[in-house]
């Protein structure tokens, strides 16, 4: 019994109350080991891990009997639970940080005398992240050339290929039977005419056959996904041949080389806590990992593209396009941008970043996965 603890003391700790407790045990959600001598129920570490289970998927959202299927699942084991349930609160995450930013759009509206319309008022409810970003990425997430030809290189003499998270259809190549899949609505709708057709799915749950194409891509993207790990074994289930442009979280060296992340926006770091390592990520597909370099002038504006344009980052319509902004939350972006403004204009940023000039290419943690 010294190994198992009373039901008032777990209530105590997980914050519920024995009524809770009793409840899950009646429903047979939760059966503690044991009983006291007095007759109380008595939870083993095996009890309270399984409680740990029910409890998040509760504060998630979900229902008892949803939950006592998840949590009574034979092919997952507390390792994969803690996985899934770090990709639900990450995405629950991203989705309160657009809706952040969409109220304080409202807010600025609002003190310049401009009423927003009721579709806009209601879109932030149902908004996930790219339905929040995603107007402004025609603007400045195109494809560029140079890492374009490093993916469809990669694709070898694939003919049909599914693009993962394809967004607005950047680096789909020309020449092949592309079939996308997109989850966001907004996305979808940016596509432009001619676009390859587009499939409303996620990516740990493609609606494909095994082996159903030539090979799979996936463009900046595994990095929104619930489950990265579980995406990437799907791409391999689906297609003989994968290509994954993503970056490398665990080495530090990187985001201390990166002006932005190391001098304005240290809660960058925070977004890559409990990331999968990139080891992780290529042997999810089988695949090995190569460094891409950025371009200066690098034309896809994603996160590091200018590193040698500080300039850019003043810019709004540059930042709603990239999910990181939204994702450190207006507090953080305004104190960087801040800084960077005050920095650029006393000529502190270019006297700490002089050694850039001479660069034409920057290495900054992007990896191209292959298999």
């Amino acid at each position: 019994m010294a190994e198992h603890l009373t039901v008032g003391r777990v209530a105590e700790l997980a914050g519920v109350s024995v009524r809770t407790l009793h409840h899950y045990d009646e429903i047979g959600l939760l059966e503690p080991s044991t009983r006291t001598a007095a007759g109380h129920r008595a939870y083993s570490a095996d009890d309270v891990e399984r409680l740990r289970e029910v409890l998040a998927y509760r504060r998630l959202g979900f229902g008892l009997r949803e939950i006592a299927d998840l949590v009574d699942d034979p092919t997952t084991d507390t390792v994969a639970h803690l996985c899934r349930l770090r990709g639900l609160l990450m995405d629950q995450r991203d989705r309160a940080a657009a809706m952040v930013t969409a109220i304080d759009r409202e807010l600025e509206a609002r003190a310049r005398g401009i009423r927003t319309t009721p579709e806009e008022q209601l879109r932030v409810f149902g908004a996930q992240l790219y339905d929040a970003i995603g107007a402004d990425y025609p603007a400045t997430r195109r494809t560029e050339p140079r890492i374009a030809a490093r993916i469809w290189d990669a694709l070898g003499d694939a003919r049909t290929v599914l693009n993962i998270g394809a967004g607005t259809g950047s680096y789909e190549p020309p020449d092949r039977d592309v079939t996308a899949v997109e989850p966001s609505a907004v996305m979808r709708a940016l596509r432009p005419p001619g676009a390859a057709p587009c499939v409303a799915a996620a990516a740990q749950s493609l609606p494909f056959e095994d082996q159903s194409f030539d090979a799979a891509m996936a463009v900046s993207t595994v990095h929104h996904w619930p489950d990265p790990v579980a995406g990437l074994r799907e791409m391999r289930r689906v297609a003989r041949r994968v290509v994954v442009f993503t970056y490398d979280a665990d080495d530090t060296g990187w985001r201390q080389r990166f002006w932005l992340t190391r001098d304005y926006l240290p809660e960058f770091a925070d977004l890559l806590v409990g990331w999968p390592s990139l080891a992780d990520l290529a042997n999810a597909i089988g695949g090995r990992a190569e460094p891409v370099l950025v371009p200066w002038d690098c034309v896809d504006g994603f996160f590091e593209a200018y590193w040698r344009r500080p300039e850019a980052y003043l810019d709004e319509h540059v930042r709603r396009a990239v999910s990181v902004w939204a994702r450190v939350g207006p507090q953080a972006e305004q104190r960087a941008v801040s800084r960077l403004r005050e920095d650029l204009s006393s000529g502190r940023w270019a006297e700490r970043n002089r050694d850039l000039v001479a660069l034409d290419t920057a290495e900054l943690g992007l990896r191209l996965l292959v298999a």
